[in-house]
């Protein structure tokens, strides 16, 4: 029985694969406004899974570190989408006006952020972590899935001597080249799924 329930769980988490396809899906954003993966075609997308009662994600807020990188992907082109996965139910869960006033203080400027308290796009692409960040190329091919950069810890001076795995990864995709490092692993908080 536990054999099973360990393959279900895991089996749940399979589905985004680097070099395949980027799982298709739709979510509403904090004012109410569907939006597609599809809507995108042809642009290179970013993902974000963001939370923001965990210290990581306010690590690469309060720094402003998050915010300059959405801000210098879109300058580039790119659409940044912030999820947040976080169920009803959790004690750190914002309501969508919550949560888009809390991005709007943060300085924060993602393309949309999605609410995912079922946890149905979150489950489709795998993500454990806040922040767990994904890039899909102009063709819809997921390039990149991991960290947002290379210091797992969640104290901020550590920032500015850290790889962004995000901005090197839309720099090769952007340039046409394939992506040097397309997995890293991720850190942060877990992901707060519902049951």
């Amino acid at each position: 029985m536990l054999a099973a329930a360990l393959c279900t769980s895991a089996s749940v988490f399979a589905a985004a694969v680097v070099g395949q396809p980027a799982p298709a899906f739709s979510a509403v954003d904090t004012a109410g406004k569907s939006v597609s993966l599809a809507d995108f075609k042809g642009k290179t997308v970013v993902l974000e899974w963001v939370n923001p009662g965990c210290p990581y994600v306010r690590k690469h807020y309060d720094s402003a570190n998050m915010p300059a990188t959405q801000k210098s992907a879109i300058a580039k082109g790119a659409v940044w989408l912030a999820i947040n996965s976080t169920h009803t139910g959790a004690s750190d869960y914002l309501a969508p006006a919550a949560l888009a006033g809390w991005m709007r203080d943060k300085g924060a400027s993602p393309t949309a952020t999605l609410m995912d308290a079922d946890g149905k796009v979150g489950r489709a692409y795998g993500a454990r972590t806040t922040p767990h960040m994904y890039v899909i190329d102009p063709r819809g091919t997921l390039v990149y899935v991991g960290a947002i950069d290379s210091k797992p810890t969640a104290n901020p001076a550590d920032i500015k001597t850290a790889t962004n795995h995000v901005n090197a990864a839309l720099a090769e995709v952007l340039a046409g080249k394939p992506v040097s490092q397309p997995v890293t692993q991720a850190y942060g908080c877990s992901v707060k799924y519902g049951d």
